[in-house]
Order: structure tokens, then C-alpha cells, then sequence
């Protein structure tokens, strides 16, 4: 395959897998576009590579950053801005865990730790099924929150060890 067909068939399917992990398809080709580039792009750049306007470029560039997995760059004598992604696969996925865990995990938690003070009869079938469903989600949410903060805090040759161990 020749490197700008390799280039374009990376960049489509990384923004497939995006909105798969619920990010847009444009942030996550962004971000594809980042990983592959050699030196950082500015706001043109990713404009002319991926044929988006300068609204949507920029709006996904300041995702990624908020996302923590570009960073702005400054090149001496040159007013433009350039954007690099940070290319450690294994810290990307942190990072990514670590958002979608202040995103979605977190929140939730706080929901259902106030769904779990629900009040009624709990001789009720309504109540009763209601508060064993609650009890069991808070119970799984929780083991997710901790199995993250495992992931967030181990080193990638530790992860993986444990992981092979997992499956024999």
C-alpha cells in the first residue's frame, strides 16, 4: 500500500474507533492526524490535510487539548499555532481512561450514591426491584472505578503481565 493511502485508511478507521469510544469522527481524525505527523500541524495544515473548515479544526484541536492529548506549540518567529499529540500509545490510553473516567464514571457514581437513598416500603415489589437493580449497578460501577484507577496507576509492562496471567 503506498504511504498516502496507508495514511488516508489510518486516519478514516482511527475516526471510526473514535466515535465508537464516543468522541466525534473529526476529533479522532484530528487526532490520528497528529499521531502520524513527524513535526506539529498548524490549524491549516489540518484544514488542508482533512478538508474541514477552520470552525471545525480549531473546535477539535481545543478538544483534544481538553481531552489532554494535544498540546499547542509554539515555533520561534512564527505566529501561527502548531499542535503536536502526545504519540506514547500506552499514555494516550491513560490519559483516555482517565477522562472518560471524570466524564462518565464519576458522575454516575454520584447519582447512584443518592439513588441508593431512595425511600419506601421496601416491602413493595416496585421499591424492591428498584433498589436491588440500584444496589447492583452502584456495586459494578464501583469495581469499574477501581479496576480504573488500577489501570491509571500501573506501568504498561505490569498491565499486560497481569493481563496474560488473567487468561491462562
Amino acid at each position: 500500500m503506498e504511504f498516502e493511502k496507508a495514511k488516508e485508511t489510518f486516519i478514516q478507521t482511527w475516526g471510526t474507533l473514535g466515535s465508537e469510544w464516543g468522541i466525534n469522527r473529526t476529533m479522532a481524525q484530528v487526532h490520528a492526524l497528529l499521531l502520524i505527523a513527524p513535526e506539529p500541524l498548524s490549524t491549516d495544515d489540518v484544514m488542508e490535510q482533512l478538508r474541514v473548515s477552520r470552525g471545525n479544526a480549531n473546535m477539535n484541536l481545543r478538544d483534544l487539548i481538553n481531552w489532554n492529548l494535544a498540546e499547542r506549540v509554539i515555533k520561534a518567529g512564527d505566529r501561527k499555532e502548531y499542535f503536536r499529540a502526545e504519540k506514547d500509545i500506552w499514555e494516550i490510553a491513560r490519559r483516555i481512561a482517565k477522562e472518560r473516567k471524570r466524564r462518565e464514571i464519576e458522575p454516575l457514581k454520584d447519582v447512584l450514591k443518592e439513588l441508593r437513598k431512595v425511600k419506601g416500603d421496601k416491602k413493595d415489589a416496585g421499591v424492591k426491584q428498584f433498589t436491588e437493580t440500584v444496589e447492583g449497578l452502584g456495586d459494578f460501577v464501583d469495581k469499574m472505578d477501581k479496576s480504573m484507577d488500577y489501570l491509571l496507576k500501573a506501568d504498561e509492562h505490569w498491565f499486560f503481565g497481569t493481563l496474560l496471567k488473567a487468561f491462562k
